[in-house]
């Protein structure tokens, strides 16, 4: 036979896409915990993109491509007065979701933030619901939306417990769309086959580049990522539902498919992996695992890496406010995926910048006592030089245990410490906290927080008595469920 020629013979679908599609059609969500954990991210995720609004390099983002363009049965976007099609309304809500860095994180091989699949979770839900309404029959409810953000949740945090995008180059919004594409696909009303035909072309899709998260690179499109990519997954399963074919062997075709193309390099010395390692590794089958173990940010506008640090930098302002011109050095201890993705001397370019910056984020509250997303500003960084004469006194170094129990799948602690050393030859103590209040340990005491910070979030949209009837409904899990997604939509616009 000729070595000239390939085989075209049509393989089935890849294992990987066939689990995925299979996941999101047949399983049944019977984990008390993650129906209540996703009422609780729903929350806090449409808190942060309401609070996203108060900032212009955001907003300037949002609205239709053409001005004026009228879309029927549009879905909104919450707290403001847009009225999109669904492609471009995912992209807005998981822009503003995404702006601040202030939703959930996963934290595992890859990084990631899975209620960033709210935008397409949302926006589909709510134009098919205003469509269902208009035909007469009965719109999707907030329950469908649950259902579908433990999914998306499950496909993005599995795929990331044993895989790591990052040191391939790859940006974790990869997941992000393939994690949007399945859901949006389903609630769409895809069969088996429509539904495989739209994961395999989100595989198949060009994929970001992490260098926009990273130093010398760093910037505003780390917080616009996302929504780009539950934009794109919305595309993908409209195309799919249209009866577009679909690409059976998107990651395992030989030279041409995702595993040889995008993950068989290392992040430094460019060799060629050993076929073996060019597939993804699986930790376990997708459930419901993620949602219940996912972490909130619920003190702090920051990089999850540094959760921690700031709790501590909180804890040693008191004792340290008085003497900041006295402070020798700082160190903080923390684990190898802080230091890999957040530790940065230099100057620091913008608030995306700083927002991913360990030794900004831990200058800010020694000084002050809290960290908001106003502190990450240009004005506020430039009036207080303070902040970049502490972070030139920092040193990090690495704690092997902190390392160890960020990647053991029964601790997942993200530790760091900080102790202060002043000129006089004294020291405070070593501050560590190894659980942030947003951890699944601290759970019991975080949910009064994620309530308040709901609370707070909603007021600066909406006048106090209608926030005090969104918080409400959203306390009720069961009236929360039953409500149409259109009505609650409805609420949440302006």
């Amino acid at each position: 036979m000729s070595t000239n020629v390939d085989s075209n013979e049509r393989p089935d679908y890849d294992p990987e896409i066939q689990a995925i599609a299979d996941y999101v059609l047949d399983y049944r969500i019977d984990s008390e915990e993650a129906w209540d954990t996703a009422r609780h991210c729903l929350m806090d995720t449409l808190g942060c993109g309401l609070l996203a609004l108060r900032f212009p390099e955001c907003t300037k983002h949002l609205g239709p491509l053409v001005e004026g363009t009228l879309v029927p049965h549009a879905a909104r976007v919450p707290g403001t007065l847009h009225r999109l099609d669904p492609v471009k309304a995912a992209w807005d809500i998981g822009c503003i979701v995404r702006w601040l860095d202030y939703n959930d994180t996963w934290l595992a091989a890859e990084w990631g933030h899975p209620s960033d699949n709210l935008g397409a979770i949302l926006a589909v839900a709510d134009h098919l619901s205003q469509k269902r309404v208009a035909q007469g029959r009965a719109p999707l409810t907030m329950k469908d939306v649950l259902d579908a953000m433990i999914r998306a949740h499950e496909i993005q945090g599995v795929l990331a417990l044993e895989n790591s995008f990052n040191r391939v180059g790859l940006d974790h919004v990869v997941l992000v769309k393939v994690a949007s594409t399945a859901v949006a696909a389903k609630m769409m009303g895809a069969n088996r086959e429509q539904l495989l035909s739209a994961i395999s072309h989100a595989w198949v899709d060009g994929q970001s580049l992490r260098t926009y998260r990273h130093a010398p690179n760093a910037g505003s499109r780390k917080s616009w990522a996302a929504g780009d990519a539950t934009s794109r997954a919305v595309r993908l399963a409209d195309i799919a539902l249209r009866g577009e074919m679909g690409i059976p062997s998107a990651l395992t075709a030989k030279q041409w498919g995702f595993y040889d193309v995008l993950f068989s390099k290392t992040n430094k010395d460019q060799q060629i992996k050993p076929d073996a390692e060019r597939k993804f590794r699986f930790q376990r089958n997708y459930g419901s695992y993620v949602m219940e173990n996912i972490l909130f940010k619920l003190s702090f506008p920051a990089e999850f890496h540094a959760q921690t640090a700031c709790e501590a930098a909180v804890t040693l302002h008191p004792q340290v406010k008085d003497h900041l011109d006295q402070i020798d050095s700082i160190e903080l201890t923390t684990h190898d995926s802080a230091i890999r993705i957040i530790s940065k001397q230099g100057a620091l370019a913008n608030p995306a910048d700083r927002d991913h910056c360990l030794q900004y984020m831990v200058a800010v509250p020694l000084i002050f006592g809290e960290l908001t997303a106003e502190h990450y500003e240009d004005d506020f960084h430039k009036n207080h030089p303070l902040i970049d004469t502490l972070r030139d006194k920092m040193k990090v170094q690495e704690d092997k245990q902190y390392s160890a129990d960020y990647h053991d799948p029964e601790k997942r602690s993200i530790a760091n410490a900080i102790q202060i050393f002043f000129k006089d030859g004294t020291h405070t103590d070593k501050v560590a906290v190894e659980y942030p209040i947003g951890h699944r340990r601290r759970r019991e005491e975080g949910i009064p927080v994620l309530e308040s910070k709901f609370r707070q979030n909603l007021l600066t949209c909406f006048p106090s008595g209608r926030a005090e009837r969104i918080l409400e409904l959203c306390q009720d899990r069961d009236e929360l469920e039953s409500q149409p997604v259109n009505e609650f939509m409805d609420m949440l616009s302006h």
